[in-house]
Formats: C-alpha cells, structure tokens, sequence
C-alpha cells in the first residue's frame, strides 16, 4: 500500500500541535468516545488523545496506559517531519494488525476480556 508521505506530514503535524496545545485551553476540552457512550465498549481509539497529550509532555507511562497507539503514532510523525521521505510503502495488514491491538489493549483495560 502506498502513501502519500506529504499528507501524512500534514496530519501528523497537526497531530502534534493539538497534542501540545489543547491542554493549554481553558477548560481543556475532552473527546468522549460515540462507540463507549453507546455500548460501553471501547473503540480502538479509546485514550488516543489523550495518549498523544502525553506523549509530547514526555510522561510517558501515562500515555502507554492510556493508549500505545498514541506513542507509537508520535513517533511516526516525529519520523515523517524530520527524515521527509518521499515514498512510504506499507503492507497492506499493517493498518488492519495495528487497530486490532490496540483494541484488544483498550478492550482489556476497560476489562471486557
């Protein structure tokens, strides 16, 4: 599967500004999952927010319990805006695989499993 590696740039980036600065807004606006408030399930992106906050602020234990996925999606961003490559290839399971883990994560911190 190929990417774009300039959109991507684009999101992560603003993936990190929003990181950094939506802790700085008053009365710091939170993200309530739709899937959760539905059913009381998890969706795989449970804690992600609030995992990347974490993540830039460095705390770092906070942010892998939150969510994992926000760690690693930091540091794929921070990659991308520094080595600027010009092509991105992925297999096509990555996604797929990603998203599953990080559900079973979210699944078994909320205790469903």
């Amino acid at each position: 599967m190929l990417l774009d590696p300039g959109e991507l740039r684009l999101a992560g980036g603003a993936m990190l500004a929003a990181g950094l600065t939506l802790p700085a807004l008053p009365g710091h606006p939170s993200f309530h999952c739709p899937l959760r408030a539905l059913t009381g399930l998890p969706c795989p992106l449970c804690g992600l927010s609030t995992s990347v906050e974490e993540t830039v602020h460095f705390h770092l234990g906070d942010a892998l319990a939150a969510n994992p996925l926000g760690v690693l999606l930091v540091l794929v961003a921070v990659a991308l805006l520094v080595l600027r490559p010009a092509r991105l290839a992925l297999p096509r399971a990555v996604v797929p695989t990603v998203l599953a883990a990080s559900w079973l994560f979210e699944l078994h911190r909320f205790s469903f499993l």
